[in-house]
């Protein structure tokens, strides 16, 4: 370990035991369940037809009005084919939202959103719910910018085959096939694109910004750059020292809870590992769950309980514990070929700001094109709403 990184993961051990006496209780059940999913007619839970290759559609259906924006002149759920955790071609889903209005000469410039944690089940799919009050007023903000807005899924939500949490390099592969297979369907879009990304879909969203370019240039995409907000980096710096008692601070529970999520993927990603020799009985329970169960539901199981309760063994018996979770779950702080804008908020205890400084450090250190913007008196979702002016500015010079 280099001497930025020792003091990249002192600095993020601080922040976890700055923020332990914040209490993060449960929302109640019924502020935080998730509605009965609506498929618009595209049930995609099973797919026996054959699996296209990457980046070809394979359906596409008006999307149900009730899960559509009001910015949006025309709404569709589509799939598409792409590749999962394990190599394998598969289907997934995403939802394209298309401004009011005729579009420009050579389609609408697109944005591609990359959007924050929702669960692993099926169920959790984003192109199946209503959007959170917050998502669709940012993605309405795009759309009456005029962008169009492709949401993917992510493969594994709502789709066979479980979503690798946190799997950058899936997510990047899965963002990329979504726009090809929007274009290749007929939608007018340009050819333009940038991505943006909050939370988990900010730590997607980076990592496809390091692979954009390569990714398009079979399908003639222009990628210009990348917002993402919240960001999930170095956490495997953390993650790698998980066993029983570690952290020796109580976690608010959005943290425990994207540590379940993290275990679930982790352990569907390297069954070699055989993850379950090392989980408590409730470590265990709480894993399993983490499976199926959307963020609401996932926040009630989890309670009080911590990831410090969930392991029996320190993850470091893991043969090259600390090369997996990178390969796994890491953000590059290099590969960028078009400007960066990193957004944090500073009373985030979500994801704690030294999570995105120690990244920006990093990427500052190696000379990429690093725009970071900090909000001092924002938290999570705050950072979405401070950061809309500047990023707006932001995409808005790159996308010309």
């Amino acid at each position: 370990m280099n001497r930025f990184t020792s003091a990249a993961l002192a600095v993020a051990v601080g922040a976890l035991v700055g923020v332990a006496p914040v209490a993060v209780s449960p929302a109640p059940a019924s502020a935080d369940a998730m509605p009965s999913p609506s498929w618009s007619g595209l049930d995609t839970r099973r797919w026996d037809a054959p699996v296209p290759a990457p980046g070809v559609p394979a359906a596409m259906v008006p999307l149900d009005p009730a899960l559509s924006l009001p910015q949006a002149g025309r709404a569709v759920r589509q799939a598409y084919g792409t590749i999962d955790q394990h190599g394998r071609n598969a289907i997934a889903t995403s939802a394209v939202f298309l401004p009011h209005g005729t579009p420009p000469e050579g389609g609408w410039p697109v944005v591609a959103w990359a959007h924050g944690t929702t669960g692993l089940g099926d169920d959790c799919a984003p192109s199946t719910q209503p959007r959170s009050e917050r998502d669709a007023e940012y993605l309405g903000h795009w759309l009456d910018r005029g962008y169009a807005v492709v949401a993917a899924d992510y493969v594994g939500l709502g789709t066979p085959g479980l979503l690798s949490y946190l799997n950058g390099q899936v997510a990047a592969r899965g963002i990329v096939d979504s726009l090809i297979a929007a274009r290749a369907d007929g939608l007018p879009l340009s050819a333009t694109w940038g991505l943006v990304g909050q939370s988990q879909g900010a730590g997607a969203a980076l990592v496809t910004a390091t692979r954009a370019t390569e990714l398009g240039a079979r399908a003639g995409l222009d990628y210009r750059g990348v917002v993402a907000t919240g960001a999930p980096a170095n956490i495997e710096h953390l993650f790698q020292w998980g066993g029983p008692g570690f952290p020796p601070v109580q976690l608010p529970t959005g943290l425990n809870v994207y540590a379940m999520y993290i275990l679930a993927g982790f352990r569907d990603q390297h069954p070699e590992v055989d993850l379950n020799q090392f989980l408590t009985p409730q470590g265990r329970e709480m894993v399993d769950a983490a499976e199926t169960l959307c963020y609401g539901a996932m926040r009630e199981k989890v309670g009080d309980f911590q990831v410090s309760q969930t392991l029996t063994r320190p993850l470091k018996d893991i043969p090259d514990v600390f090369g997996l979770l990178q390969r796994y779950m890491g953000t590059p702080a290099i590969g960028y070929d078009r400007p960066v804008f990193l957004g944090q908020g500073l009373l985030d205890t979500d994801v704690p700001a030294p999570s995105a400084l120690s990244l920006a450090a990093e990427m500052t250190l190696n000379q990429q094109p690093l725009e970071l913007h900090v909000y001092p008196d924002r938290d999570h979702s705050g950072t979405v709403y401070a950061a809309t002016p500047d990023a707006t500015a932001f995409l808005e010079r790159v996308m010309r």
